[in-house]
């Protein structure tokens, strides 16, 4: 057997939906593939891609210190077992606690920073232990994966990793056989998409405003949302159903069904490493209405994908919604291609698992496990 890759998440979305192409070029190029993460009725998917998996706990919320630490003796255990050459990381705890038991046995590791999250964007003091447990995490780590250049800046800005450490990907990538370009439905009623958790974070509030005023003006537009809820929204979402500004479909295991009945794919987000929703949108050939942060505007050409608007506007996003509504179909279409060739030339998955299997190969190949 090859070397041994151990790849801590957790979340069976975070391997499965967004990097199941990165294990299956592992497993292809002749690693070993463990893969540490909580279970869940979907564990076969992960399995059969020829990986070994293990069971462990993963409390994504808590801010518990004893489960905490639960976490890192866990993942010690794991190591002193498995063994590996290398540890792969993703999402905040498991980069925090696999940085950690792999500085204790000095074990190569590399994380992914999929996004800061809410602790450095609200800033006080969660944002100040989680700075202080990434320097500890992250102190040796071989390499650190940002989704943009933005999260980079702010951890290589407050010394938490150096500029060499960082390395830059192109989000997770989107996979163009299975997002592929469909031609956009009629245009008899225009028709806009959010896909996401249903949360304050994600900029819902300010697009149910925007959705409030262009519904009152315009009789030929529609609004349809896919996702779980994070925040008390049930009664709202119920409200707005009701009244016909929205129609809700709950979370989605399949997104392509409704992007393919769409124009627009819309998320004016306060905060993403990259958003996937943006590259999948695109990728099919829809027009994008976005924030103006890192993490969402990458994915727009101004003008010619889409649009980007002010983060945290319901005035400015209800124009840029308003200016799509306006122009005729055949830009629509235009926009539409214009995203496809954009994520074909930039964000094509298949160049991001080349980059991160070539980065964690260079590493795998030098390292010699120590206890």
């Amino acid at each position: 057997m090859g070397k041994k890759i151990l790849i801590l998440a957790n979340h069976f979305a975070t391997i499965y939906k967004f990097r199941r192409e990165l294990v299956m070029q592992l497993v292809e190029e002749g690693y070993d593939v463990v893969i540490s993460l909580p279970f869940s009725q979907d564990i076969d998917k992960i399995k059969n891609l020829g990986v070994r998996v293990i069971d462990t706990y993963v409390d994504r919320k808590s801010i518990n210190a004893m489960k905490d630490l639960k976490l890192l003796k866990d993942y010690i255990k794991i190591i002193k077992e498995e063994m590996p050459d290398m540890v792969l990381a993703y999402t905040i705890k498991c980069n925090i606690y696999g940085g950690m038991a792999c500085r204790m046995h000095d074990v190569p590791f590399m994380a992914n920073v999929t996004g800061l999250g809410s602790a450095y964007y609200r800033g006080g003091l969660i944002k100040n232990i989680v700075s202080n447990l990434y320097k500890i995490a992250l102190k040796n780590a071989k390499g650190v994966f940002f989704e943009n250049r933005a999260n980079a800046q702010v951890l290589i800005d407050d010394k938490t990793i150096n500029d060499k450490q960082a390395i830059v990907l192109k989000g997770a990538g989107v996979n163009l056989d299975q997002f592929k370009y469909c031609e956009m439905p009629s245009n008899d009623v225009v028709k806009f998409l959010f896909i996401g958790r249903i949360m304050a974070e994600k900029g819902v509030n300010e697009l149910f405003e925007a959705i409030k005023r262009i519904k009152g003006e315009y009789s030929n537009v529609e609004f349809s949302f896919i996702g779980w809820f994070e925040e008390d929204y049930k009664e709202l979402i119920g409200d707005l159903e009701s009244k016909g500004f929205i129609k809700y479909y709950g979370y989605q295991e399949d997104v392509r069904p409704f992007i393919k009945d769409s124009h627009c794919v819309v998320l004016p987000s306060y905060h993403e490493g990259m958003a996937n929703v943006l590259l999948e949108g695109a990728a099919m050939g829809r027009a994008l209405i976005t924030s103006d942060i890192h993490g969402c505007k990458e994915a727009v050409i101004e003008g010619v994908n889409g649009w980007t608007c002010k983060v945290k506007d319901s005035e400015d996003l209800y124009e840029k919604i308003k200016m799509f509504v306006d122009i005729d179909f055949q830009k629509k279409v235009d926009m539409g291609r214009e995203g496809r060739r954009y994520m074909e030339e930039i964000f094509d998955k298949d160049k991001v698992v080349e980059e991160t299997v070539e980065e964690m190969g260079r590493w795998v190949n030098q390292s010699e496990f120590c206890m």
